[in-house]
Order: structure tokens, then sequence, then C-alpha cells
């Protein structure tokens, strides 16, 4: 079967061609450019704890070149609002990085992958589709035709993918603009971040309202400047001003010494593509959505798109087309970010509109904090990855259902589990392979070794339950979950979403849960393969 081609080598095209390859699908991934991307300081992300684990999932290393503050700070004028300090257990830091050395660790994975061929200076300039497939040109100095059974366009905000099948991006332009600066300098904290809302050295005008101040290793922070609404030329004695002014007002008058790396300005957009898929063709990342207003982050959700797609694509690949398993990328994947920018247009006009009555309410300044600070931490509305809570592949009402701390559709709760072969690791690490999981919680089992646990009590009826299933999947115990007593079964997506809880072994259960989580029926997806490409 001809392989999935991926248009765009940024970090969601990587990301997505590890996942693919990691499940054994050969991928092509069209790269404009000439293989390496350039070092901008400035140009920086931040991940939370479950995307971190994600790349490192599919790289089989840590992520590194990144910092994780020990805290954030959030002050306005001369008070502190708002403080938290990160515990690595119950509340890791999110992970600040340099986008090259984030697209750096997935090229390097990719290096040595046999099933993935990546083509630089490869510049998609038209395709077609039919039934079986999907046809690609590009030009360039290695302009070719390139046949796939799927291609993915992870080709950014001005995709070529996305112009050529004609799909509407609507939304909102300039939502946001920042002054960016890459530094090297000594602030009076070293490992905090911090949101700095009307700083007192500058009290008339808006030109310095908030600030947003990250670390990075070796010294270096990104500083972030809200620009004034408008589209006033940023020239660098103004961003030089900016800098010189900050470091002195957080310094107390103090100039401290700095080296300027890197500027730039950072232009949000909100937009939303109608449609995620037609036929063969999906959009993900940049080219399906923006969004980044209020300290969220749009990388994030594009890298949430490729574990959501990969497994998908995979079983489709091998299995042949299911129709509502793919059309489910788009209905779950699309939901978690509208619901992002509606929670983000919602709050925006009471964070920026300034003045009125808003103002004068006590505690209101507070409550301001609190939101901006769930968008720049990964909380609440604003920056919580979204639960696939009206996903089509829900299962029906079953029986057996019990709650646990996990509400179906969302992202499990990473705890350490005992796999097949008898080894403690983590559930994060079984996630991404292309089978189903499912766990038992069988207090007591972590202390025994597993041949003296494996054939006794509910343990073969539920092997033999897992076997039965309609694909591969993979049976771990835990000692405990979070909200789950003892005999509690967990069915678990390859993406790692939470499908259902059981009370015990039900086989029938189980099998409908595997089944919806599937698209329904695999006779009946194989059946509904004729009309693929008629989309």
């Amino acid at each position: 079967m001809d392989p999935v081609i991926i248009v765009g080598a940024g970090p969601v095209g990587l990301t997505l061609a590890l996942a693919l390859a990691r499940q054994e699908v050969p991928c092509v991934v069209l790269d404009e450019g000439p293989g390496k991307d350039e070092p901008r300081p400035a140009r920086t992300v931040v991940l939370r704890e479950d995307t971190v684990a994600l790349v490192e999932r599919l790289t089989a290393a840590p992520l590194t070149g990144g910092f994780r503050p020990a805290g954030w700070r959030s002050m306005r004028r001369k008070q502190v609002m708002r403080e938290v300090v990160f515990d690595d257990a119950a509340d890791p830091a999110p992970l600040h990085i340099a986008q090259h050395a984030l697209t750096g660790a997935l090229r390097a994975a990719l290096a040595g992958e046999p099933l993935v061929k990546i083509a630089v200076d490869s510049r998609l300039d038209s395709l077609e589709q039919e039934p079986s497939g999907v046809t690609a040109h590009t030009r360039g100095p290695k302009g070719t035709w390139w046949r796939g059974s799927y291609l993915v366009g992870c080709d950014g905000p001005r995709s070529t993918v996305r112009k050529l099948q004609d799909i509407r991006f609507p939304g909102r332009t300039a939502v946001e603009r920042y002054a960016v600066a890459a530094l090297r300098t000594e602030l009076p904290w070293t490992d905090e971040a911090l949101l700095h809302r009307s700083p007192p050295w500058r009290t008339a005008g808006p030109s310095a309202r908030e600030i947003v101040g990250r670390p990075l290793p070796d010294g270096l922070w990104r500083l972030d400047w809200l620009l004034p609404p408008g589209k006033d030329l940023v020239t660098p004695e103004m961003l030089v001003n900016r800098v010189r002014e900050t470091l002195t007002g957080w310094a107390d008058g103090a100039s401290p010494a700095y080296e300027l790396l890197d500027t730039g300005v950072h232009t949000v957009h909100h937009r939303l593509a109608r449609r995620w898929r037609v036929g063969r063709v999906f959009l993900a990342g940049d080219a399906a959505h923006l969004l980044g207003a209020l300290g969220t982050q749009g990388l994030e959700e594009g890298l949430r798109d490729a574990d959501n797609l990969a497994w998908k694509l995979a079983l489709a690949w091998h299995q042949g087309p299911h129709e509502a398993l793919l059309d489910s990328y788009q209905k779950e994947r699309r939901a978690a970010v509208a619901a992002r920018l509606r929670a983000a247009d919602q709050v925006l006009p009471l964070l920026r509109g300034g003045g009125g009555l808003r103002s004068y309410v006590p505690g209101s300044s507070r409550g301001h904090d609190a939101l901006l600070a769930d968008g720049h931490l990964g909380r609440g509305a604003l920056g919580a990855p979204g639960a696939y809570a009206d996903s089509p592949l829900a299962p029906p009402r079953l029986d057996g259902e019990v709650a646990v701390g996990t509400p179906p559709g969302a992202a499990v709760i990473d705890v350490r589990v005992t796999a097949e072969d008898g080894t403690f690791v983590r559930l994060r690490d079984r996630l991404g392979r292309g089978a189903l999981l499912v766990v038992l919680i069988a207090p007591g089992t972590g202390v025994w070794e597993r041949k003296h646990w494996v054939t006794a009590g509910i343990m073969p009826r539920l092997a033999a339950a897992v076997t039965a299933l309609p694909c591969h999947a993979e049976l771990l115990v835990a000692e405990t979950y979070p909200g789950a007593g003892a005999h509690t079964v967990l069915l678990v997506r390859p993406d790692g979403r939470l499908v259902t809880a059981l009370n015990g072994v039900r086989p029938a259960d189980l099998y409908a849960a595997a089944e919806a989580t599937l698209g329904g029926a695999v006779k009946a997806a194989a059946e509904a393969g004729a009309s693929a490409g008629s989309r």
C-alpha cells in the first residue's frame, strides 16, 4: 500500500511522521526547506506535560534544550497577585523550549527511521485524489510526482493543501500583537516565569501594559510585550527601549547588563478551518486552526492533532478504510479547539477592554490575573487540553460502567502499570502503538511477581476477553488509579483517552466499547470503504 504523504516539516508534520512510523506505517514528508531549521532564540513554545510525554515517547529520549520554571508569578503594578510553585509529581511545570530545539529532536529521531522519507526542497503545487489514493506534485530542484494512500496538510497558516481543497478558513485577524526579544541577562529572580500587568514605570498609555518573561537555559530569557491595537511599526529602537526600560524597572532602577540575541513581532490570529477532512486529505496544526491569545499555545493543539490522527490513519492503512473512525478526527479535534477559541473570545473583551465599570469592581484585577494564568499555565477553559466528551466514538451507556477520576474522553492519568512481560512501566509509555489498552486495577499485585497472579482470580477471564476484542489490545495491571476501586477495568485508546471504566470483567461490555472506539462494527467499516473517495 502507498505511504502517507505529509506536507510540511514543522513540529506537527514531524510528530505525525514519527507517530505513524511507530505504528509501522510508511510516510513521505514534503519539506519545502533545506531539511534543517534556522536557530531563532525568540521563537519558542511552551509544552504541557501531555505533549512533552508525547514527544519523548516518540523520540525515545528526554526532550532537552528547554527549561522548566520553578514557579509562576503574576504582578500588577508592584503587587504580587498570584504565585504558583510547581511540584514535579503533582503539578509539573510546563516546558519552555526553542522551536528549533524541538524540531531538532524530532529530526534526529527520524534520521534513523527507515519507514520515513523526508524530501527536502519539495514544495507542493497540486494534488488529486481518487477512491484508491492521492497523487501530489512538488516543484523545485527535486520536483516530481508522489503517490500516497492519504495526505495530511501540516503546512502552516498559509496552507497550500487547504487552498487546493478549497477549504474556508474564517476567523479573526490580529487578535493580539506582541513585541518579542530573546536576551541573556540576570534578573532578580532566576527560575520563575512572570506575568507583569500595568508595570509602574510606564503608567501613562497602553504601550507597556503587559509583559511576560519566561526563562530558558544558560541565563536566557524570552520577553513579550503586549502591543496596543493597530499596525504601528515596531522599530529596533523601540524594542531596545522596551528592553532597557523593563530590565531597569525590574531591577529597581539599576540597569543590568544584557546581550540581545533575537527579536521579532508575534501576531496572534484566531481561525478555524471549516473542514479538516476531504476524502483522503486531512489538515492538522496551523493549517487547520490558529489560536494563541492570552498565553495559550497553538502548537500544543497541533501536536494533539497528530496524536489523534495517527492511530486512526494507521488502523485504516493496515485494515482498510474505517470511515466513521477517520471522520471522528475532525469531530473530536475541531470541537476541542473551537471550545478554546470560544473561551478566549469570551474573555478577551473583559481582559483587554479597559476602563468601564469592571475596573472599579473589587477583586476584578485578581480575577483577571487568574484568567490569564489559566492560559499561560494550561489550566481551565482557556488552557487545559479538551476532553472528547461528545465523541462519535463513545460507546453507548453500558450496564457495568462506573465513574473514576477521569471522565470518558479525557486523557488518562499516568500511573505505574505492569506490562505483559512482567516489567513495571508508566501507562503513557504504552500509548501510540496502535493497540487499545485494557487496564485492570488490582491492589497488591505490585509486590508479587507476575507469575504468581497472572493465572489467579479474574485474570484468566479478563485475558480471554481481551484476546477476543475486534482489534489488537494489550492487557496491563495497575495497583491503583484515582477514583477506581479494586477490579475496575479501564479501556484506553491508543492516544491515551479513556473510553470507559467497567465494574469487573464484563466481556460483552468490553467488546461493545472497543467496537465503538473503532467507529462501529469492523465489518461495516470495511464495507463502507467503497465510498472513501467520494467525499
